[in-house]
C-alpha cells in the first residue's frame, strides 16, 4: 500500500508530470518511517526528456553572457531566500543534522553559483591569435547524474557550469534526495532560462542509467558517484564517443606530521573524517601518524571520539546523523564486521546501535588503529564514519602508504611548516591536497580525481571548460 504523499520529479519543459507506473519508497533514515513515494519517470518520459533537451541546445547557445549571469544570479538569490526550506528537506531526506543541512550543505551549493557567476563575467569565449581564432562553444545537450550525499552542492556544481557554458540540461538526481532537487527545479522554472533547457527525471539509477548514458542525443555525461557505477557509465557512453566526466570514489589520506600539537590536530582530523557521517567521497578516512607517537595519538583519538554523539537530525547540538538508507547502513556494518573478524584492533565504535538510539540507520564513530595499509578496511571506500589509523616510519614511508591506493581524489596534511607540507603534497597522487585547513572552503580551485577516482575537473573556470568545445577558425 502506497503512502499518501506522492512526489514527482519528472520535470519537462517547465512543468512537473504527475504520472508514472513505478514508485520508489522514501524512508526517513532517522526513524525508518515512510516519507512518501517518488513517482519514477517512465521510459517514454525519459525519451521525451532527452528529446526536449537535445532540441533546446540551440536556445542555450544563443543566450548572451549577460543573460546567463542574470539567470545564475536569480537562482542564487532564490536559493538564499529558501535556505530554511532547503535545510529542512535535506535533513529529512538524507538524515543530515539540521545545523549541517542548513549551513554547510546550502553554503557549498551557493558557493558554486557565485563562483561560477564571477568566472562567467570575466570569461572570454573568443580568442584572437595570429592567423587564427579560437571559439569556445557549448558542447550541446548534457546529462547530469548527481548523488545524495551533498545533494545541493553536487547539483549546482554541475548545473551552474553547464548553464554558464550554454548547455541544455537533463538532470537525474539521486532517488534518495528528490525533495531538495524538486525545489531546485521549481526555482529554475521561475528564471529566464528557456523552457526545455532544463529537464529532470528521477527513479532508480540502475534501472534508467543506461538509457541516459548511451543515448547519442546527449553530447556529454557528468556523473558523481561510486567507481563501480562510473565504470558502467564509461562503457555505456563509449559507443557514441560522448564526453564523460567522472567524480568517483575516494580513500583519502590525512598525514599528520610529527611536529604538530596532537591535542589540536587529532580532533580536527576526526571531525574531517566524520563530517556528514563519513558520507563524502573526499573524507580523510586514512589517518597517517608517526609510529613513535601512536600511544599518545590513540589516547587523544579515543577521548575525543567518545564525545561525538549520534543525534536525531532535528537536534541542534553537535553530533552526527544516520546513514542515508538501509543498504548503506548494512554495507558499512559489513565492512566493520569484516575488519573485526580479520583481527584489526577496534579503538572505539562497532556495529551496534548507539545507546541512545533504538532505530534509524546510525553507525557510531568507529576507529581501527595500527592498521596495515594493504588491508580491506584501509583500501576500500566505506562511506560511513569509519577511520583507519596507520603508522609510518618517516615521510618517505608515509608517501608510499598514501600512494598505495587505487583512489586519488583528495588528501590532507597537518604540519608545523607550510613549505614542508607543500613539498610533500607535490608527490601525492590525488587531485587536491588541503594543508592546515579543515576543508577546501569556498575557493574555486579545481576538484577531481586521479586513478580510480575519476577524470575531469569541476568548480570555477575548470568546471566551466568541461562543458565547452574548442573550435579553430583559420
Amino acid at each position: 500500500m502506497r503512502a499518501k504523499l506522492e512526489i514527482s520529479n519528472t520535470f519537462l519543459k517547465g512543468s512537473f508530470i504527475e504520472q508514472g507506473d513505478k514508485f520508489f519508497e522514501l524512508i526517513n533514515p532517522a526513524d525508518e518511517t515512510i516519507i512518501g513515494n517518488l513517482i519514477c519517470s517512465s521510459e517514454k518520459q525519459i525519451d521525451e526528456a532527452i528529446y526536449i533537451t537535445h532540441e533546446s541546445k540551440a536556445l542555450m547557445r544563443a543566450l548572451s553572457k549577460e543573460s546567463k549571469v542574470d539567470i545564475l544570479q536569480f537562482i542564487y538569490d532564490e536559493v538564499s531566500k529558501n535556505r530554511d526550506q532547503f535545510g529542512e528537506l535535506i535533513s529529512l531526506e538524507m538524515g543530515a543534522p539540521i545545523e549541517l543541512a542548513s549551513n554547510a550543505h546550502i553554503n557549498m551549493g551557493l558557493d558554486h553559483l557565485i563562483n561560477t557567476i564571477n568566472v562567467l563575467k570575466e570569461y572570454n569565449f573568443t580568442e584572437k591569435n595570429d592567423g587564427y581564432d579560437i571559439l569556445k562553444i557549448s558542447i550541446g545537450a548534457v546529462g547530469l547524474i548527481t548523488p545524495w550525499n551533498w545533494p545541493l552542492n553536487q547539483l549546482f556544481t554541475k548545473v551552474a557550469s553547464a548553464i554558464a557554458a550554454g548547455c541544455s540540461i537533463l538532470v537525474k538526481p539521486s532517488e534518495y534526495s528528490p525533495l531538495s532537487a524538486k525545489l531546485v527545479a521549481e526555482i529554475i522554472s521561475k528564471s529566464e532560462l528557456p523552457k526545455g533547457a532544463f529537464n529532470m527525471i528521477n527513479g532508480i539509477g540502475s534501472d534508467m542509467g543506461h538509457l541516459i548514458t548511451s543515448d547519442p542525443r546527449l553530447s556529454m555525461i557528468s556523473f558523481t558517484g561510486s567507481t563501480r557505477a562510473g565504470i558502467e557509465i564509461q562503457k555505456n557512453a563509449a559507443d557514441t564517443i560522448k564526453r564523460v566526466s567522472l567524480e568517483l570514489g575516494g580513500k583519502s589520506a590525512h598525514i599528520i606530521f610529527d611536529d604538530v600539537d596532537y591535542t589540536k590536530a587529532i580532533p580536527l582530523a576526526l571531525d574531517q573524517c566524520f563530517l556528514n557521517s563519513g558520507q563524502s567521497c573526499s573524507s580523510p578516512t586514512r589517518l597517517l601518524v608517526h609510529e613513535k607517537d601512536i600511544f599518545e595519538i590513540e589516547e587523544i583519538a579515543l577521548n575525543y571520539a567518545q564525545t561525538i554523539e549520534c543525534i536525531n537530525p532535528k537536534e541542534t547540538k553537535k553530533g552526527i546523523g544516520p546513514l542515508v538508507n538501509i543498504n548503506q547502513f548494512n554495507q558499512v556494518k559489513d565492512f566493520i564486521q569484516s575488519a573485526v573478524d580479520a583481527g584489526h584492533h577496534v579503538l572505539c565504535g562497532g556495529t551496534e546501535l548507539p545507546n541512545n538510539q533504538t532505530n534509524g540507520y546510525y553507525i557510531k564513530p568507529t576507529i581501527f588503529t595500527r592498521v596495515e595499509n594493504s588491508s580491506g578496511i584501509s583500501q576500500n571506500e566505506i562511506f560511513g564514519p569509519v577511520l583507519c589509523i596507520i603508522t609510518y616510519k618517516n615521510l618517505d614511508d608515509a608517501l608510499r602508504i598514501v600512494n598505495e591506493s587505487k583512489y586519488g581524489l583528495s588528501s590532507y596534511i597537518t604540519c608545523a611548516n607550510y613549505e614542508d607540507g607543500f613539498n610533500f603534497a607535490k608527490n601525492i597522487e590525488a587531485g587536491q591536497t588541503i594543508i592546515n585547513k579543515p576543508s577546501r572552503g569556498s575557493v574555486p580551485a579545481p576538484f577531481g580525481g586521479f586513478k580510480m577516482s575519476g577524470n575531469g575537473r569541476e568548480h570555477g573556470v575548470y568546471g566551466l571548460e568541461e562543458y565547452l568545445e574548442v573550435k579553430a577558425i583559420i
